[in-house]
């Protein structure tokens, strides 16, 4: 029986390591580590590269047309019926009667080398600019999916601050109700305090409890919304630290919010889509140009009555061409003129988009600093509130203590300052969304990883 517990205890001294080497760690995060990590990790984040990655290969593929093209062709035909002319009957000096003649061999082969260069093409010019216009495209493209990065994960990142900070609020009335409830039970024990007051506690206790439970379960969820944003597992574990946005809205008493919005990169993203559809007009009216290319040929032919054509001793006949080609468009059923036209629309729905766009970010701007300011003054007087709310329960429970004010009143107390710090830790977070909102409308996010 001894060796038996020896073994069993053993056994219990190797497995108490690996359980605890198991345990997952958890990562603590800072504000700015978490935008990093999703910057590198987060899957629109790593398409938005490798788009901008493809774009440098669109510049090289358009410069390739202006290149010389080499080509290397081969042949083979054969005839098993040779094809028949008619030609006058020179050959017996009758020259009104027509003869039928064949021309060539049944097996015939060439192969050599093509060569173009183009020398002339505006539409080439054209390419070239739209190709380097489309690369800084999807450059902007990658900073807006920055943008909203950065964005999405300072939100979430925040909004679980607020959720641990209502952990905490609620945890602190908690402990207060567990002693007002150890001393009451001991109080009714005695006949000295009533049921009814030991049930008020006891239901108080157990709302605070259903209302902790819900934030545990909103906590989980936040959490792997930002896991989500930043591309992270979501078996791994985080720890958030505290943090806060250090805004300078000096800015805004200077300048317009016309002003502001301009390095806003939404507008920068629709000005460069209105300069690619100006360079698409440019290229359809390019086709009205003639085009230019220089030519050359150089191949070997070889004519068999039979398959021989690897005998080296039959002949292979070569050719060598050199020439330009030139190409002069006249009509083509005004296609080019009607593709002309539907550009100009696309350019005039651009302009209404750009100045939508500019007013909505104007807007949004007027928005964010509206709300900055109201959340500041409601957070004064919400941290006067909570002071005010404090004494008030501080000053009922001495009261209580002494007999001299009721239960009821306690708990109203005690309640009043449970609300009153949420409507504060409800304002600070919207004063930080806010302050989000600042650096969003002003193109300014990139400052929260600086």
């Amino acid at each position: 029986m001894k060796i038996k517990y020896l073994v069993v205890g053993l056994a219990m001294l190797f497995v108490k390591p690996v359980v605890a080497q198991e345990k997952p760690d958890v990562r603590t995060l800072s504000l700015q580590e978490a935008i990093t990590y999703a910057l590198e990790h987060n899957e629109d984040m790593q398409k938005a590269s490798y788009d901008q990655l493809s774009a440098k290969y669109m510049v090289k593929e358009a410069k390739s047309s202006g290149l010389p093209q080499v080509n290397a062709f081969g042949n083979f035909n054969m005839y098993p019926a040779i094809p028949v002319q008619v030609i006058p009957n020179v050959f017996e000096g009758k020259p009104d009667e027509m003869i039928p003649v064949q021309f060539g061999t049944k097996y015939n082969a060439n192969g050599g080398i093509q060569l173009s260069q183009l020398l002339f093409n505006q539409s080439y010019f054209v390419g070239l600019k739209a190709a380097k216009s489309s690369e800084d495209l999807y450059r902007l493209r990658k900073t807006m999916t920055e943008e909203e990065v950065m964005y999405n994960v300072s939100s979430s990142y925040f909004q679980i601050l607020q959720t641990k900070e209502q952990f905490e609020i609620i945890n602190a009335n908690l402990a207060r109700l567990d002693q007002l409830n150890k001393i009451l039970q001991l109080q009714y024990e005695n006949d000295l305090a009533r049921k009814v007051d030991v049930n008020r506690i006891k239901v108080n206790k157990t709302n605070l409890e259903t209302q902790l439970q819900t934030l545990t379960s909103a906590l989980d969820q936040q959490m792997n919304v930002l896991k989500f944003f930043m591309g992270m597992p979501l078996e791994e574990g985080i720890a958030l630290t505290d943090a806060a946005i250090t805004l300078d809205t000096g800015a805004a008493a200077f300048n317009s919010s016309k002003d502001l919005v301009q390095g806003q990169t939404q507008l920068e993203l629709l000005n460069k889509q209105t300069e690619l559809t100006d360079l698409q007009m440019q290229n359809i009216k390019a086709g009205y140009y003639p085009t230019l290319a220089a030519t050359g040929t150089y191949q070997y032919n070889a004519m068999r009555k039979e398959f021989n054509f690897l005998d080296t001793d039959m002949p292979w006949f070569k050719t060598a061409i050199v020439g330009v080609q030139l190409n002069i468009p006249i009509f083509d059923g005004m296609r080019k003129h009607s593709q002309i036209k539907q550009t100009e629309y696309t350019l005039k729905s651009l302009e209404a988009d750009r100045q939508k766009l500019t007013k909505n970010l104007e807007v949004a701007l007027e928005n964010s600093i509206s709300q900055l300011q109201n959340s500041s003054s409601s957070i004064a007087a919400q941290e006067q509130n909570v002071a005010l709310a404090q004494e008030v329960y501080d000053t009922t429970n001495d009261l209580y203590k002494e007999g001299i004010s009721p239960l009821t009143d306690l708990l109203e107390a005690e309640v009043s300052l449970r609300e009153a710090k949420t409507n504060l830790n409800n304002e600070m977070l919207k004063y930080q969304l806010a302050q989000l909102g600042y650096l969003k409308a002003t193109g300014d996010l990139n400052t929260l990883i600086k």
